[in-house]
């Protein structure tokens, strides 16, 4: 079932549209077994309601959400955790264990993305970031399982788009969900030609020979699908992958052909990972009008491009 907002796929696995940014830019995904629920990634505290909607729609009890699972503590993906676990009265909430305290006492985290985007933008785009307690918080280990209602979820330490990334294997499934890991593919750029997808470089821990490594490690897992946070369920996964590892490629060699000429703006290195982008769209076919591609992935190349100015120092 496909309504805008959620979109049914097989072994119970449901990708919600979190409302962030614009349509198809955010994803969280809801894991139903045996009547009981899992969220992973949540979106922002903006987010919260639309979640618990599609709750009721599948006639799920806020008492049987027994786990909300967030890949990393980015606000784009756990901003609305504390405030989804005032809804959620069983629910623990599983975090790696380089973000817990991010989710126990959020006002580093809510620092750090203020000097990212400002006051007023991290308002408007975030909101209020609710505390989770520590009693209700899971860290969960690289290679632990998790038991969900007879289902086993494998969690995975993935670091390079962030140290506190892990990614969850769904046996069952013979999927990942992949927050970040896996790179950003936008519904927007599918094309006849296949997925326009790219490595997510945002600041502040791009470490590539690490993101080339957890890459490497979901494939050897031989996963049938992936689901992104950005966005959503992609197969293709070798092919994909072979793309991703060029991706992290290229843009270390856009900086590094532009590091000595960088002033504040950025200006040369942003252009630079936009005509990348653009490069690929045009080699896909892609039939979104050019300005209106240039658009929609403005915001990616500057953040790309602060990841990769964090990562050369």
């Amino acid at each position: 079932m496909t309504n805008g907002v959620l979109h049914d796929h097989a072994f119970g696995i449901t990708t919600i549209d979190t409302g962030f940014m614009r349509p198809g830019f955010a994803a969280s995904h809801l894991l139903i077994e045996n009547n009981h629920a899992a969220y992973i990634d949540v979106g922002t505290t903006y987010s919260v309601s639309r979640l618990l909607d599609v709750l009721q729609t599948k006639n799920i009890a806020a008492e049987n959400v027994d786990y909300v699972i967030v890949t990393h503590v980015h606000l784009d993906h756990a901003g609305g955790a504390g405030k989804l676990m005032q809804a959620l009265p069983n629910a623990r909430l599983v975090v790696h264990p380089r973000g817990a305290h991010h989710i126990i006492n959020p006002s580093k985290l809510i620092a750090g993305t203020i000097a990212v985007y400002g006051e007023k933008v991290f308002q408007a785009f975030y909101g209020k970031i609710v505390p989770v307690a520590a009693e209700r918080v899971i860290q969960a280990a690289d290679e632990q399982v998790l038991e969900f209602q007879g289902r086993p979820l494998l969690f995975l330490d993935t670091p390079g788009h962030a140290r506190h990334h892990f990614c969850i294997f769904d046996e069952r499934a013979k999927c990942f969900f992949t927050g970040d890991a896996f790179g950003i593919s936008y519904q927007d750029f599918v094309t006849p030609k296949g997925r326009f997808i790219f490595a997510t470089t945002t600041p502040v821990q791009f470490e590539p020979s690490a993101m080339h490594e957890s890459i490497n490690r979901l494939l050897s897992y031989y996963p049938d699908k992936m689901y992104l946070t950005h966005y959503g369920e992609i197969t293709e996964v070798i092919k994909l992958a072979d793309i991703l590892h060029e991706s992290i490629d290229k843009q270390v060699k856009i900086i590094e052909s532009v590091a000595n000429r960088l002033d504040s703006s950025n200006t040369l290195l942003v252009d630079g990972i936009l005509s990348y982008f653009l490069d690929e769209l045009q080699r896909l076919d892609c039939a979104v009008p050019i300005d209106t591609c240039r658009k929609l992935l403005a915001m990616d190349a500057r953040l790309n491009a602060q990841g990769l100015i964090n990562m050369m120092g």
